[in-house]
């Protein structure tokens, strides 16, 4: 058995994922260090450089390494390859692992780089009108989106969703502490899921810091009710500290928020968890209140 990373169409609910469909995922959230471009011709392009590339590790048997090499265009001792497969260190919340990763040194391929480094992000920003957002912060909270005049792009909310295999912390450090996070650590958790238009995503993308490099646009995949739904937006820091209690008014906006959605042992965890990384019963009692 061997690990491969993948970037491009071999994602899940791409159009090659069909070839990993023996395979074992090991990560959702799995990046590498490098620069993704936009090839025009249906699946992005990775090559050597300083930045980062986002996608999935998976475990693979030999049988399948071949068909990925296929699709590829990759042939050991071959001069000219597509793609050259090289083993790289693949790094996930977990840890790190080495694994097959498919690179190109062919310049016709490199057409566009693509900033975020993330196929899935590119494809969704070049024309989605509506989409799928899954808040685990304080976006589950509306008191911003009112103050922001944007509430009303807000308004369908599906309720909450589960997260199967990660886990909320604080680990975005702000001046006055943390602010939430998720990782992917076989932990499960809950949020509000909105069904948002284009103009939200855009709000979204300023408040989470996108630019400036805070946040990340990532999707997954969650449950409402039990019925899986794909894809869907959500937010994950890209700078990870250690965890820090966050400030009252953020931990107020997430119990406020929310409370009328998710279980009621969910809303008992993250009153638990605010404690332990810092606030006294006494605190999390009068935010409840004061919510």
């Amino acid at each position: 058995m061997v690990y491969v990373f993948v970037y491009g169409t071999l994602r899940r609910h791409e159009s090659n994922h069909s070839l990993l469909k023996d395979a074992s995922l090991v990560r959702e959230q799995a990046w590498v260090e490098g620069l993704l471009y936009e090839t025009n011709r249906g699946y992005p392009a990775m090559k050597e450089g300083n930045g980062t590339v986002y996608g999935e590790l998976y475990k693979i048997d030999s049988d399948i390494l071949v068909e990925i090499d296929e699709l590829e265009d990759f042939l050991e001792d071959r001069e000219e390859n597509l793609f050259i497969r090289k083993i790289k260190e693949v790094e996930t919340d977990t840890g790190t692992r080495e694994a097959f990763v498919f690179y190109s040194e062919d310049k016709a391929l490199f057409q566009e780089e693509i900033p975020s480094g993330d196929w899935k992000v590119h494809q969704f920003l070049k024309g989605t009108e509506r989409t799928l957002y899954f808040a685990y912060g304080s976006c589950m909270d509306d008191d911003r989106f009112k103050k922001a005049q944007v509430d009303r792009h807000f308004k369908e909310c599906l309720g909450a969703g589960v997260l199967e295999g990660y886990t909320m912390k604080y680990l975005f450090q702000v001046h006055d502490g943390g602010r939430g996070d998720i990782i992917e650590d076989g932990g499960r958790m809950e949020g509000v899921v909105y069904d948002i238009p284009r103009e939200a995503v855009e709000y979204l993308f300023t408040r989470e810091g996108v630019t400036p490099g805070w946040y990340r646009a990532a999707f997954i995949d969650i449950l409402i009710d039990g019925k899986p739904y794909n894809d869907v937006l959500t937010f994950i820091v890209k700078l990870k500290y250690i965890e820090t209690c966050p400030p009252d008014h953020y931990a107020r906006e997430i119990l406020r928020g929310s409370r009328p959605h998710v279980s009621q042992s969910y809303h008992e965890k993250l009153q638990r968890q605010l404690m332990e990384i810092g606030m006294t019963k006494d605190q999390v009692e009068n935010l409840l209140k004061s919510s």
